[in-house]
């Protein structure tokens, strides 16, 4: 697999892009420009829910690499996403109750990738990120990753509440980090689980927070209030792998 970020410009190629199936996280186009060609790749968008972001001709000869873009770039992930269901037959696969990585407001390519490296060491199924305000799988969350963007499937869902509300209809129940929780070691972590990291500045947002069933928080004792995020997500982690081994 490559590990750059795919970049495909003008009319044609974008369309074909869609309509191959290829995933595309973000769609730039000419604001105002609504003929035939454009409403067509609108509509495959939509259809895939993609992140469209309507721009000047200037922001679109800023980000075009050549300068020919015709009104439209879209942006793919250098590697596929899995959907909610290939993470749970993963698990089921190994014998083993879920254990899933739930990220809200991870925008830093660095974190995402070092949190999917921590993911499949802890032996977690599978890593589920937002459409939109997240970083998706692009060549420096790959290189972060270690390689272990190969083996830990990565989903991208469009509401991260919901995704929590249906996982629990299946068994999961949900722990997200916030330095105002329970200490982790007085937390049952054992059986099917999602962990929720969120951001180190805004942390996890209130509606994912309040679908949550625990709140952890990381026992610290230094001068300031806040780990990083892929920090924060291999603490937790490897508090539920210990548990998981008692």
């Amino acid at each position: 697999m490559r590990y750059e970020e795919l970049t495909i410009e003008g009319r044609n190629a974008v369309l074909e892009a869609f309509r191959s199936g290829k995933t595309i996280d973000k769609l730039f186009v000419l604001d105002g420009c609504q003929d035939g060609p454009i409403k067509s790749i609108l509509r495959e968008a939509k259809k895939q829910n993609t992140l469209i972001n309507f721009v000047t001709k200037d922001r679109l000869d800023q980000i075009s690499e050549t300068k020919k873009h015709q009104g439209v770039i879209a942006f793919a992930a250098a590697y596929e996403y899995a959907e909610v269901e290939d993470l749970l037959k993963v698990a089921e696969e190994k014998g083993e109750p879920p254990f899933l990585l739930l990220l809200d407001n991870i925008e830093d390519p660095h974190n995402l990738g070092a949190i999917i490296r921590t993911a499949n060491l802890a032996g977690a199924h599978g890593v589920i990120i937002p459409k939109r305000r997240a970083v998706g799988l692009t060549a420096t969350v790959a290189k972060a990753s270690a390689g272990a963007i190969n083996y830990t499937p990565v989903a991208k869902v469009t509401n991260l509440s919901n995704t929590i509300k249906e996982l629990k209809e299946k068994g999961l129940w949900f722990v997200c980090a916030d330095m105002e929780g329970t200490t982790m070691y007085e937390l049952d972590l054992k059986g099917p689980i999602g962990l929720v990291i969120g951001s180190e500045g805004e942390g996890v947002s209130k509606l994912v927070k309040e679908n949550c069933d625990f709140i952890a928080s990381i026992p610290m004792a230094g001068d300031i209030d806040s780990l990083n995020a892929s920090v924060a997500a291999g603490i937790l982690a490897y508090e539920i792998v210990r548990q998981r081994k008692l």
